[in-house]
């Protein structure tokens, strides 16, 4: 599993560390980090250097 990733939750306005963070590859063929806000629970995304 990953380290802890920071990334932005939208809904609490704040930078947050996701909670079940997956490595995805984006139609583009960049990676991306996907998982949950442990505040809120929403969705979040964070794209990665190439």
């Amino acid at each position: 599993m990953p380290a802890a990733v920071e990334a932005y939750c939208v809904k609490c306005k704040a930078k947050r560390n996701m909670k079940d963070a997956k490595e995805v590859v984006m139609a583009n063929g960049r990676k991306a980090m996907k998982g949950v806000c442990p505040t809120c629970g929403t969705g979040m995304f964070k794209i990665m250097g190439k």
